[in-house]
């Protein structure tokens, strides 16, 4: 179904872009996969966000969003936030392109919540839910690939993150609706 003012990005993913994406034990990015297009609605990635976490308002999705890829970016290490940022809208990539990102923080799962939690203004208990949603709906609409480099430079408490089986799954959570309701 087309939203009126739906934005739409279509990111080309190029593994040979720079050197951070050569190919390593754990990337699954293959020869044929070289260049891969994924295509990311920012309005939905919102409202899925809003949905399956039971935000209230838009406005408080986009903060959930901000504050868990903002987070994201500075625990990632190097090129990885720019290589994940190709792949969604630019609404979405300049959280990700932040002017620590890439500095590879070092965190725990806990620290993590507790950074989007002040980011966000919100509990900790809350944020983490929140953190939880947005990361599970990156694993369903960026490449496997690039989700497994994401991964691979996160500590295991954090990497679970992004163990999602099937679409609506959150980790730890099961599956929550994905049914966005009719406006």
């Amino acid at each position: 179904m087309e939203v009126s003012g739906e934005r739409r990005a279509i990111a080309l993913y190029d593994s040979k872009e720079d050197d951070q994406n050569i190919l390593t034990p754990g990337n699954d990015i293959g020869v044929e996969e070289d260049r891969q297009e994924v295509e990311v609605k920012y309005d939905e990635f919102v409202a899925q966000v809003q949905r399956r976490a039971s935000i209230d308002s838009r406005e408080q999705a986009e903060r959930a969003i901000e504050a868990t890829l903002e987070t994201l970016a500075e625990r990632l290490i190097g090129g990885e936030p720019k290589d994940l940022a190709a792949q969604l809208p630019p609404e979405l990539a300049a959280y990700l392109r932040q002017p620590f990102a890439g500095a590879g923080e070092d965190l725990t799962l806990d620290e993590f919540f507790e950074i989007v939690s002040k980011r966000e203004n919100m509990p900790v208990a809350e944020a983490a839910f929140h953190a939880r949603v947005v990361c599970g709906l990156l694993a369903e609409v960026v490449s496997m690939g690039e989700i497994e480099n994401v991964r691979s430079q996160l500590p295991s408490d954090i990497r679970q993150l992004f163990e999602v089986e099937n679409e609506g799954e959150l980790p730890g959570q099961g599956v929550i609706d994905t049914s966005l309701q009719e406006q």
